[in-house]
């Protein structure tokens, strides 16, 4: 999808959906990832179920990268509303015991684990991977149908919505983490590396939800 002016679109579209349905999918199940390079906290992985019959989705919904906080938040809930969705998450101790990318792996088996109880044929589904490395097939118990696309996230409204659920949840998380171990400024930078980030670990040290491997 492009604009008139030629640069690609910023909006997403169900092109990539609807192609799958046309050829007798029923079900397309977006991931996204947040938190792959902070510092501190876990990392996570969105999923957003789209089934056949699906021809609209939210106005304004977006990568979660190209929203601010404030449209973010406010579109966290039409999303839900939209559709079945989960996030899944590994830990700051999992990342710096396994590496980041068992960790993209296992936050995005837990999340399609928590889609399938919630009643979705993942299964059946065609499982879209923002990106171009399959990072979650080598975490899959059972294989499935995934297939990656670069810029998903922002060309496929599967894929965006599956970015505002990780996004929004995490943040709350950081926020809330903030509130319990003060100092690092967790609650604007969201456990990545920003300088009040890095001031409050020259004074106070290292706090638990901080990923060792990645502090030099």
């Amino acid at each position: 999808m492009a604009r008139s002016d030629g640069a690609p679109s910023r909006d997403p579209s169900l092109e990539f959906e609807l192609e799958c349905f046309a050829a007798g999918v029923g079900l397309v199940i977006g991931i996204d990832e947040v938190g792959r390079g902070a510092i501190a906290g876990p990392v996570a992985v969105g999923a957003h179920a789209v089934p056949v019959g699906t021809c609209d989705f939210p106005d304004g919904l977006r990568d979660s990268k190209l929203l601010s906080e404030k449209r973010r938040e406010a579109m966290a809930p039409l999303v839900v509303e939209w559709g079945l969705g989960a996030v899944g998450y590994a830990s700051s101790a999992e990342i710096d015991e396994r590496g980041i990318s068992w960790a993209l792996g296992a936050a995005g088996r837990r999340a399609l684990l928590a889609l399938h109880e919630a009643g979705a044929p993942v299964a059946r589904a065609v499982v879209l991977v923002d990106g171009k490395h399959d990072w979650l097939s080598p975490a899959l118990r059972s294989p499935l149908n995934v297939t990656t696309r670069v810029g998903a996230d922002r060309a496929c409204a599967s894929v965006a919505a599956a970015s505002v659920r990780a996004k929004v949840e995490r943040d709350g998380l950081m926020r809330s983490a903030d509130a319990k171990h003060p100092g690092y400024a967790w609650a604007s930078n969201k456990g990545y590396g920003s300088q009040a980030h890095y001031e409050g670990i020259a004074e106070f040290g290292l706090a638990p939800l901080h990923r060792r491997s990645f502090i030099h």
